[in-house]
């Protein structure tokens, strides 16, 4: 059965917004909405000429036909117009509550952008304020809605100082849409970028904006968008990602509809258009353009000489490096964990080990990949870069200053990311990578981690949709594992564990599990990934 969600709207005459934009977000999505009339309205695409609310007893009618038969995953709100149905709405939040989780998602409809009537007076926002915001999953205001709904906001005040004071008011998670910004970059004349403060991640989601005059309904689909993809049970920092691509379609198949803005149109397929899938930066900063650091003609290669899957070491001591590279391995992985109170002693022999790493794999011409330490990695590269590339994990990244960040991108070392969920591999897309790591691939008792398994169909769609290459990580201890892992068109395959006692006898049973795949039809590529991270901060 599919996943409902409710949409408590308003029902636009012109079919351009409210009820009818979420109808075709969800039908996009594959999930079954249910539209839940608040108020009338009689536009069409010039003006709203006239705005009726329906009586709180004929909302609170329609909520109760639809409890018991079709109860839903998601409550989606757009235009409400009284405060009376405000109170309706939240007690049925909370009386559903009691009986299964269910998010809310408050886009606060408060006028329209075709002109007319406003829809919410100041008895309305406070209600918003004191009523919803409080039970609310997500909020997805634009930029002047957040300033009317902000008390005493300045006119300065800016998309993440907004969504803060937002979050203060109770509100588990904040998206503000229209942040666009303008760029000296000719690829990018201007970007469409909304600011994202999520339990899992902030910064703005940013892709090329769309030229087009025909926008109605472009709010209504974002916000159906997000609540589609939490019903089919991504996080929000996820589902913000799915809802920027959606939305992003639905506006390159806008069409004009009468004399004034056409509605945007939602459909399936987004969700297997690379050049869809956003950049999310890592602050406040502006988003480094995808492409936009150093030419690196001269990368490490990751593929085989044959064109297939390359095999990827990682290892965690010299000792070790050396069993691989005599074995055959080409591309190393040095992963030493700093311990707790790491002292400039230990720091000292760890620059000891890193340059007797770089020199056991310069004399066979092998690259050596660095771990963490990106400060002794680039200390390295200064003398010589050659054969040298550092790997960060997002927590890594995210620990580094917005200029230590910058230092890194124009750096000459390659630099590959970790990824787990859609909202990491749009901020590693952020940083020009040369390849994202995509895991964990299968369960791994490597380390202790809160995302599920990207299962095979997750990495055939990461390599699909990353716009770098990919590497396949996590659990690969049996052959036909990496045999399959190869079809999916990853870039290189790692083996940590599955390296044994003795990699000369491993290593090229490995090397032969991967060439397999050369002769096997590639894995399919799923208009949809699969959720990999369990939601927190939500309702």
């Amino acid at each position: 059965m599919k996943p409902v969600i409710w949409s408590v709207a308003g029902n636009d005459s012109g079919g351009g917004a409210g009820l009818g934009a979420d109808l075709r977000a969800a039908t996009a999505f594959g999930v079954h909405l249910c539209p839940v009339v608040a108020a009338v309205t009689a536009q069409n695409s010039h003006a709203v000429m006239r705005m009726d609310v329906v009586a709180p007893d004929l909302l609170d009618a329609q909520l109760a036909a639809l409890a018991d038969d079709l109860p839903p995953r998601v409550i989606k709100t757009g235009l409400l117009g009284s405060t009376g149905n405000v109170a309706v709405l939240a007690a049925w939040v909370d009386r559903l509550r009691e009986q299964a989780p269910v998010a809310l998602v408050i886009d606060p409809v408060l006028s329209a952008t075709s002109g007319g009537n406003a829809f919410a007076d100041d008895a309305v926002i406070a209600a918003y304020q004191t009523e919803l915001f409080p039970r609310a999953t997500l909020i997805t205001p634009n930029l002047d809605e957040a300033h009317r709904l902000v008390p005493g906001a300045s006119p300065d005040a800016d998309a993440p100082a907004l969504a803060q004071a937002l979050q203060s008011t109770g509100a588990a998670n904040v998206v503000i849409t229209g942040g666009d910004e303008t760029t000296s970059d000719s690829r990018w004349a201007r970007r469409s970028r909304d600011w994202i403060a999520t339990g899992h991640a902030s910064g703005w989601l940013a892709l090329p904006r769309v030229q087009t005059f025909h926008t109605h309904g472009t709010g209504c689909t974002f916000a159906s968008s997000a609540a589609s993809a939490l019903a089919l049970g991504f996080g929000v920092a996820d589902a913000l990602v799915l809802a920027k691509m959606a939305t992003t379609f639905a506006l390159m198949h806008s069409d004009e509809a009468g004399g004034g803005r056409g509605p945007v149109w939602s459909r399936s397929g987004f969700g297997s258009q690379p050049e869809l899938l956003p950049t999310l930066s890592w602050d406040a900063d502006a988003v480094p353009a995808p492409g936009g650091g150093p030419a690196r003609a001269d990368l490490p290669a990751l593929r085989g000489a044959a064109g297939h899957a390359g095999l990827y070491a990682v290892v965690d001591g010299v000792a070790r490096l050396r069993q691989v590279l005599d074995a055959g391995a080409r591309l190393v992985q040095l992963r030493i964990k700093a311990p707790p109170g790491a002292d400039a002693a230990w720091q000292s022999s760890l620059r000891q080990t890193l340059a007797e790493a770089r020199g056991a794999c310069s004399q066979v011409d092998a690259t050596l990949v660095v771990n963490d330490h990106w400060q002794l990695a680039l200390e390295l590269a200064a003398a010589d870069a050659r054969g040298l590339a550092l790997h960060l994990g997002q927590e890594d990244l995210l620990a580094l200053t917005a200029a230590q960040r910058r230092q890194l991108h124009a750096s000459s070392v390659p630099l590959g990311v970790s990824s787990h969920s859609l909202w990491e591999l749009a901020r590693a897309r952020s940083l020009s990578p040369w390849y994202v790591a995509c895991g964990p691939v299968w369960p791994t008792l490597t380390k202790e981690m809160p995302w599920r398994p990207q299962g095979l169909d997750n990495l055939a769609w990461w390599v699909h949709m990353a716009g770098a290459p990919v590497v396949a990580i996590g659990g690969i201890l049996e052959h036909a594992q990496a045999t399959q892992a190869a079809r999916s068109g990853a870039a290189a395959i790692c083996v940590v564990r599955g390296l044994g006692a003795d990699p000369q006898q491993t290593w090229p049973q490995w090397r032969a599990a991967v060439q397999a795949a050369g002769g096997l039809s590639p894995l399919p590529v799923p208009a949809l990934p699969r959720p990999t991270l369990e939601p927190v901060h939500e309702r």
